[in-house]
């Protein structure tokens, strides 16, 4: 039968001081609200080009589209992206995590902008019917 494993230092063991134990529910409850905030935050950001169709009949779309919308949306995706990219720095303690979801960002906005975008805005306009058109019996009929 094996034993657990000991605690390496006698810091480990010992239980966290009463003061600490007192704050880790407030900090808790503050973490409960960040996180909210935060997604109240990216539900906001996901409605608005949605709604800005609401501002007039054609502001919304020029607000969005062309190499305006690009630059607007490619700087608010950077600025939402930040606590993102500084979680990532806290948890691997090395700008390498950060970089690399970074440079995700940028390939998939870029993709996006550049390839798919124009790809769908130049796209021909699926086939309308055509109208019939008048055929004349009598020349193909023997009579």
């Amino acid at each position: 039968m094996t034993t657990p494993p000991q605690p390496r230092t006698a810091e480990l063991a010992t239980p966290a001081p009463a003061a600490q134990r007192a704050r880790r529910p407030a900090a808790r409850v503050l973490a409960n609200a960040w996180q909210a905030a935060s997604g109240a935050l990216g539900a906001i950001a996901g409605l608005v080009p949605h709604l800005l169709h609401h501002v007039s009949l054609l502001g919304g779309a020029v607000l969005v589209s062309g190499a305006t919308g690009n630059v607007i949306f490619g700087a608010v995706g950077l600025l939402l992206s930040v606590p993102l990219l500084r979680r990532l720095y806290r948890r691997y303690r090395t700008w390498l995590a950060p970089g690399i979801a970074l440079g995700v960002f940028i390939v998939m906005f870029s993709l996006s902008a550049f390839v798919i975008g124009p790809a769908l805005r130049s796209a021909p306009p699926p086939d309308s019917p055509q109208a019939p058109t008048q055929v004349d019996h009598a020349s193909h009929h023997g009579g």
